[in-house]
């Protein structure tokens, strides 16, 4: 029988409603979902998104009637299969949002799951039904991440946690019943890609947070458990229950604590990078002086070392190249992780002449605090420093809604003409008022947008 934990969440996800939601959950969803698909539109066009479409269209066929299609392609395949692909689109541009306790990413899981969901099922969704979804996706997914991390000895991948998430989307848009929910959670729970987060770090992959795995995952989970598969129970939810985490869920509203990335690539290089562009505002700097660069920073973060990158996954996993790049260009993005840019001479002498050091204390107030402090020594002699105690689009330090809407219409256009990637944003930005999101979806799904 369910537990007590169990039937609570079971009501939270069946029963949420965009009524009961506060104001500023409502704007932090948008701002989600704005995020998420500027970060799925460059996603789009990477290897690693094209070679998970490929393989979707050829061994995830479906059924007629009841397909779901891939980010910017007019792909169709099953349920389960776009829930992959789309993650793997998101995944592969390290750009979107996330939350600092569960170390990872629930977004890039939630979104292609109730996509997935939305597409396949060939029926009305209003937008507020979208938007509350979307929050219950999170709400779940990130207690579910706190939750793992505190009860495991190993650092995981986000698709370990994030897979529960995306199966209770898939069960709320099934309507299944609670026994149904609890089975459904357990099956994504225990196949749940719980990969070595840190071997991703060491050696750059495309298997990178496994939210393509934890998508598939979660949205198959579902679809097994409506036709009375087992797998209860989650032991996150019912054995090992941490304290007061399930019991706020309709009070505390955890997605409030999302940050969202200025910068393409891992989060742990971002205090590095933005104390990088503080000194190169700083009169008397040239780029061209450095003589050498070290780096002090929290022990996780200088694992994704300085090595030159060979591929965009080692160019966003890496702290030596974002910070060359902010030193050298003043700028990280989406031109900076390609290969047109990572064999610049300047950035590699740059990247040779830098130490990467960690911090006990930084190290210390990892992950619910990523500092850093960048120094370099000019030719002359002359040294600089700049200590990052806070990372830009953290809650403390957030990117207003102006930052998030360029850079995500910047991200868009990537994949669209100027016109088309306005009016995605425009309708992401207000979904919430559409009576149907069916064809707000055709803008990203439906035509291929001009690369």
């Amino acid at each position: 029988m369910p537990t007590e934990i169990a039937s609570a969440t079971y009501a939270f996800g069946r029963n949420l409603s965009y009524a009961s939601l506060p104001d500023e959950v409502r704007c932090q969803a948008a701002r989600c979902l704005v995020d998420l698909l500027g970060v799925a539109a460059a996603g789009s066009g990477t290897v690693m998104a094209r070679i998970a479409r490929s393989v979707a269209l050829s061994q995830f066929g479906a059924l007629p009637g009841q397909g779901a299609r891939t980010f910017f392609s007019g792909g169709t395949v099953s349920a389960a299969g776009a829930a992959m692909a789309n993650a793997a689109a998101l995944d592969s541009y390290d750009a979107h949002d996330g939350h600092a306790l569960t170390k990872g990413h629930v977004g890039a899981t939630v979104l292609p799951a109730i996509l997935a969901a939305v597409d396949c099922m060939g029926v009305p969704v209003s937008g507020e039904e979208f938007i509350t979804t979307l929050v219950m996706g999170y709400e779940m997914g990130l207690r579910s991440g706190i939750a793992l991390h505190a009860t495991a000895s190993d650092y995981h991948s986000s698709g370990a946690w994030a897979a529960i998430a995306a199966a209770a989307v898939m069960a709320r848009r099934l309507g299944l019943s609670e026994l149904q929910w609890r089975e459904a959670l357990g099956i994504a729970e225990y196949h749940g890609p719980r990969g070595p987060m840190m071997r991703c770090i060491d050696f750059p992959s495309m298997v990178k947070d496994g939210a393509t795995w934890g998508a598939m995952t979660g949205v198959t989970a579902a679809l097994m458990a409506q036709q009375g598969f087992t797998g209860a129970p989650a032991e996150l939810l019912e054995v090992e229950p941490i304290d007061g985490l399930w019991s706020d869920l309709g009070t505390r509203w955890r997605m409030l604590d999302q940050y969202f990335k200025p910068y393409p690539v891992c989060r742990w290089a971002q205090p590095a990078i933005q104390a990088a562009l503080a000194l190169r505002a700083e009169p008397g700097f040239d780029a061209t002086l450095i003589d050498h660069v070290e780096v002090l920073s929290f022990a996780e973060a200088c694992r994704l070392g300085a090595s030159p990158p060979k591929n965009t996954e080692q160019a966003q996993y890496n702290l030596g190249y974002p910070l060359a790049c902010a030193l050298v260009l003043g700028r990280v993005g989406a031109l900076e992780i390609s290969e047109q840019a990572w064999r610049d001479p300047v950035l590699l002498d740059v990247m040779a002449k830098t130490q990467l050091r960690e911090d006990a204390e930084y190290s210390r107030r990892f992950p619910a605090e990523r500092c850093a402090t960048v120094k370099v020594r000019l030719r002359s002699g002359h040294t600089m420093s700049y200590t990052s105690q806070t990372t830009l689009g953290d809650p403390s330090h957030p990117l207003d809604d102006v930052a998030i809407k360029a850079k995500a219409i910047d991200s868009i256009g990537t994949r669209c003409t100027g016109p088309q990637a306005s009016r995605i944003f425009e309708q992401a930005w207000y979904v919430a008022a559409q009576p149907d999101v069916r064809p707000f979806l055709n803008l990203f799904m439906d035509v291929p947008a001009a690369a």
